[in-house]
């Protein structure tokens, strides 16, 4: 405890501090994703227009690739304000804020302007606050595609993921969606996937294109499946320790150049997916194209089971309503 409390002050003092020019203030951003990533890219034009329209006096330094730890531990020190923003999953956030599974269910939306309209519309920014007790604040979505299955063969109906171990994210749905599909579910950390696969530990994995692609998944599963099975989002965060130290002025500056960064984020990830899928299959990847009905089927016991919860069901209502 004592080493972790030795840890936390010196963070407090290196990862959010008034810069060495009178009335510059820093905030320290980290995730874990390749600079070549449209989340990446997206933040630095963020950093960069903070830093514009705040004369400097407010900038963002961003430390992609795990540079200050893991997501798990990102979130940690933001919760005792040594971070200043990371970003995550948004299946992450259900472990802080239950409400967050929602936007993890299998085949919940219809199509990418359903998505967006939930996201930007209120119940989107009411989860976005959600956690705020656990000293996380939500500051907007970015767009994580939709998750498919690859694996070193043709997945075309969920028959074909029976005696299958797919990893799976630490997620309690997406564990149960593979299950309900016929698969078995292996959790572990994204940076094992390719070892794993390569050493038949797990026979395949669920990703959005890029991610598959960056990581360079495709060298050891050479088949990537478009079920599109969920539309999970990864959502920006920043510690309520460092929002609250910011005036009301500088909220609204950073609010902006973060709602700006968010938009250009989506345009890069449309972008990208398509590029990386036309990349994958010139690396020799076959992209399959299943019907999607037995999938959604395979999942509907999974639906009666989620809806007992009264809050989550009015939820789905709700989504499905929009």
């Amino acid at each position: 405890m004592q080493v972790i409390l030795k840890y936390s002050i010196f963070l407090s003092v290196l990862l959010f501090t008034v810069g060495c020019q009178q009335n510059t203030k820093v905030i320290r951003l980290a995730h874990g994703l390749d600079v070549s990533h449209p989340v990446h890219i997206a933040m630095i034009s963020m950093s960069e227009n903070l830093n514009q329209k705040s004369n400097g006096n407010l900038q963002i330094q961003v430390y992609p690739s795990s540079q200050l730890g893991s997501e798990r531990e990102c979130i940690e020190l933001l919760q005792i304000g040594s971070l200043g923003m990371t970003k995550v999953s948004s299946a992450v956030m259900s472990n802080f804020a239950p409400e967050f599974q929602v936007l993890s269910f299998p085949y919940l939306f219809r199509d990418k302007k359903h998505y967006f309209n939930t996201l930007d519309g209120e119940l989107g920014k009411d989860l976005l606050l959600q956690a705020q007790k656990y000293w996380i604040r939500g500051l907007c979505y970015y767009d994580a595609g939709s998750r498919s299955f690859y694996a070193g063969k043709p997945i075309n109906t969920p028959a074909d993921l029976a005696g299958m171990k797919i990893r799976v994210m630490q997620s309690p749905i997406a564990i149960k969606m593979v299950a309900a599909m016929g698969g078995s579910p292996t959790p572990m950390a994204s940076g094992e996937i390719y070892t794993a696969i390569q050493q038949g530990v797990v026979d395949g994995a669920e990703n959005n294109p890029p991610s598959y692609y960056f990581s360079r998944h495709y060298e050891v599963a050479k088949y990537f499946t478009i079920d599109e099975h969920a539309s999970i989002p990864d959502v920006l965060l920043i510690s309520t320790h460092v929002w609250k130290s910011l005036s009301a002025d500088e909220q609204k500056m950073l609010q902006e150049v973060v709602d700006e960064s968010m938009i250009y984020q989506r345009k890069l990830w449309a972008e990208s997916e398509q590029q990386c899928l036309k990349d994958a299959k010139e690396h020799g990847v076959e992209i399959v194209y299943p019907d999607k009905a037995p999938f959604v089927k395979a999942v509907e016991p999974l639906y009666e089971e989620l809806l007992k919860d009264e809050k989550i069901k009015k939820m789905v209502e709700t989504i499905r309503s929009l």
